[in-house]
């Protein structure tokens, strides 16, 4: 369907049987039928001339017709099947570009009626539309390939080069492990056989490191009659990365589906490397299974199905030998392998229920432990020395490789583990699974502490090495899913999961559902811990304020000063523009009446200075129920300022009353009696005692009153005293005993 240009209310519609009808919307009625080409109509496209329009078919043939006069001006044909979409260059030259299911581009001379250049495997699939921007020349396709690109015309001839792209999987991704020590750039590895890297910062950053070729030098000839999907490797099963000498050589080694031989991979260059690493002497139904990098980046540990464990220089990309006697470290599948930091141990493990312990220079084995079921995956945290391992029985072992024991063992997960992630510092361990959980396990208090579901089965996980997203990969999902630390962000309560717990489902982006997220909401806000104002009687505690809204107190008439203007407001230079007259032949100005020189007046009334403040009122009702919170409320509410005017407005001179000044140092005592708000408690009473203690020193009733509580705060400063005596003794002791 489309709307041709300067057609008021009216549409074009194309069938699959060919014919074309223009119909008219605001009246539903059908104006014209165009009798087609035999062919099914499967694009229209407006020309940048009014009443021309460009039609592709199903058997490649496109018509540029002008349906005002039912002429045909010119046909092409494409040799690659049926028209998928048009475009019409507007900048300029008369150029006519058309898509095909195989994902090439052709571009026609519309004045010499002539083709002048293709762009063939512009996408790895069909183009699904391609338009050109408005005057300016280039081009900007997509296609079911998950990308798109602009393409730019600046070549000799009129041809076009690709500018710039956006693209990530065409199919799902299997794996994926973050690549760096900063945690911006997440590799993945698709079903589609290719490499990238994503930015958690930019999609500028991001990197398509390419698809595997079985030989570069044949790629190259692959335009010589070659088969372009003969030289492409299946995609990767597993990889692993290490950045400390990639800028020396190749950083990552890779195994792909059903081959023995793994590929090295240079993350700066953004290309697959030279090196097919190979061992020299297995059957040939053997397949690389298992794969590490040493945190030196020198070395290569790669497991096969066969049972064999090799090692490889990536910098000369040699073998240098094998694990075990006969050349067999296993009697089963390799499912995992792991180096230590300091290269001294490599792990292995395998299907027949074995974990071994090897040296790493002399490759001699160690010791070797007996599993209570055969082992899916393995993942290895150096810095802490724990080695998770997920079983084919849905459970968890954590053994620690410097003792040689099983610390831990979780179980909980009711499907098969695909992959797991330790955090950063080593005390969580994230895994997901078939059953569609994502579980957090808590390692030093063995316990469950976070499980949640997602509708969508995690085939991947990634923490990232600052701690602060996890990276996670779904089954039928092109796209990677980040999700936020909370930890980071706020107090979370990380409370032992029950057994019985039943995990919520949370909404992966690109689902709106606002009641499940307004109820997981509420539960969290319900579930989340609240500190007590006050943790005992015997303690002091003090108040949230801000410093600034308590120190200063006593400083206020220092700030005032300061911030003193230098000048008076200078008066207006000249009177205003227009001066309000009298009406009449002779111009007069108007004087101000009597009412508005009252409004004018700068003196208040003593009626306004007579009524109390919302503080005095609380206060008063305050002292006849001897609960102060109310005032207390209020005053933590004030600013400075406003809290020395409200001190001030206490006293007789002030407009106040004695029994505001007395109902004030009750409230002190209080507070001093309960231990809450301690530093409020000294900054209140020290501005008092600043501002009333010549009126007090005259009344009786108060200055009993200020005893008591001058020997309750020297009874409460005693007791601090002490403490502080006693931890500061401790201290000192701890930091110079030789212990």
């Amino acid at each position: 369907m489309m709307h041709p240009s300067t057609y008021l209310n009216k549409v074009l519609l194309g069938s699959s049987q060919g014919a074309l009808q223009l119909w008219n919307i605001k009246t539903s009625k059908l104006l014209f039928t165009f009798p087609g080409w035999l062919a099914g109509v499967t694009a229209l496209q407006q020309s940048p001339a009014v009443d021309v329009v460009g039609v592709g078919t199903a058997t490649g043939r496109i018509i540029i017709h002008n349906i005002r006069l039912d002429e045909t001006m010119m046909t092409f044909t494409q040799e690659w099947g049926p028209i998928s979409s048009l475009a019409f260059r507007t900048d300029g030259p008369p150029v006519l570009a058309s898509c095909s299911p195989q994902g090439h581009i052709a571009f026609w001379d519309l004045e010499r009626r002539q083709l002048i250049g293709q762009q063939t495997h512009a996408h790895s699939t069909a183009v699904a539309a391609a338009t050109f921007l408005h005057g300016e020349p280039l081009l900007v396709t997509n296609g079911a390939d998950n990308s798109i690109k602009v393409w730019i015309f600046d070549q000799e001839g009129g041809g076009a080069r690709l500018l710039r792209s956006r693209q990530g999987h065409s199919a799902p991704p299997t794996t994926i492990c973050h690549h760096g020590n900063d945690g911006k750039n997440i590799l993945s590895a698709g079903q589609d056989g290719t490499l990238q890297s994503f930015s958690t910062v930019h999609e500028r950053f991001n990197k398509n490191l390419g698809h595997g070729s079985i030989n570069k030098k044949k790629e190259k000839k692959k335009k010589k009659g070659l088969s372009y999907e003969e030289l492409r490797l299946p995609a990767i099963t597993a990889f692993s990365s290490a950045a400390a000498r990639q800028s020396d050589w190749d950083g990552i080694v890779a195994c792909h589906r059903g081959r023995r031989a793994t590929t090295t991979w240079n993350y700066q260059r953004c290309t697959m490397g030279a090196h097919h690493l190979q061992p020299p002497s297995c059957r040939r139904d053997t397949v690389a299974t298992a794969v590490d990098i040493t945190s030196c980046g020198n070395f290569a540990v790669i497991g096969s199905s066969c049972g064999r464990v090799d090692v490889y220089n990536l910098q000369s990309g040699l073998h240098r030998g094998c694990y075990g006697n006969d050349d067999q470290a296993h009697a089963g599948v390799v499912r995992g392998v792991a180096t230590d930091t300091l290269n001294q141990l490599t792990l292995t493990t395998a299907s027949d229920w074995l974990l071994k312990f090897w040296r790493f220079k002399t490759r001699k084995q160690e010791v070797e432990l007996k599993l209570p079921a055969a082992p899916a995956s393995m993942m290895l945290h150096r810095d802490s020395g724990m080695l998770a391992l997920a079983l084919d029985d849905f459970t968890l072992l954590v053994v620690d490789t410097e003792t040689r024991r099983v610390v831990r063992k979780f179980a909980g997960h009711h499907g098969n583990i695909n992959d797991m992630a330790f955090s950063p510092d080593g005390r969580w361990l994230v895994t997901v699974a078939m059953d569609c959980t994502i579980r957090t396990w808590d390692l030093p208090s063995g316990s469950l502490v976070d499980c949640f579901l997602v509708a969508m089965a995690p085939v991947g996980v990634s923490l990232s090495p600052t701690g602060d997203f996890l990276a996670t990969a779904h089954v039928d999902s092109l796209g990677i899913y980040l999700w936020t630390n909370k930890s980071l962000c706020g107090p979370v309560g990380l409370r032992p999961l029950p057994a019985d717990y039943q995990p919520a489902t949370e909404t992966l982006p690109g689902v709106t559902a606002d009641e499940s997220e307004q109820e997981v909401t509420s539960e969290e806000a319900d579930d989340a811990y609240q500190s007590a104002e006050q943790l005992g009687a015997e303690l002091v505690t003090l108040s949230l304020l801000p410093e600034s809204r308590w120190k200063s107190l006593l400083q206020l008439d220092n700030i005032k000063r300061r911030n003193k203007p230098v000048a008076p407001p200078a008066a207006p230079a000249a009177a205003p523009f227009f001066l309000p007259t009298v009406a009449g032949l002779t111009p007069r100005f108007t004087s101000p009446t009597a009412t508005e020189q009252e409004a004018q007046s700068k003196l208040l009334s003593w009626g306004s200075l007579s009524q109390r403040s919302e503080f005095s009122s609380a206060l008063l009702a305050a002292l006849n129920s001897q609960s102060f919170d109310a005032p207390l409320r209020l005053l933590k509410d004030c600013g400075p300022s406003a809290l020395s005017v409200e001190l001030t407005c206490l006293s007789p001179d002030g407009g106040g009353a004695s029994s505001l000044l007395l109902a004030f140092i009750q409230m002190i005592d209080s507070m001093l009696a309960s231990g809450r708000d301690f530093d409020l408690a000294h900054a209140y009473l020290a501005l008092f005692l600043k501002l009333h203690l010549r009126s007090l020193t005259q009344d009786a009733v108060a200055m009993d009153a200020l005893t008591r509580l001058s020997s309750r705060m020297e009874a409460g400063w005693a007791g601090l005293r002490a403490s502080f005596d006693q931890s500061l003794c401790l201290l000192s002791y701890t930091k110079s005993a030789l212990l």
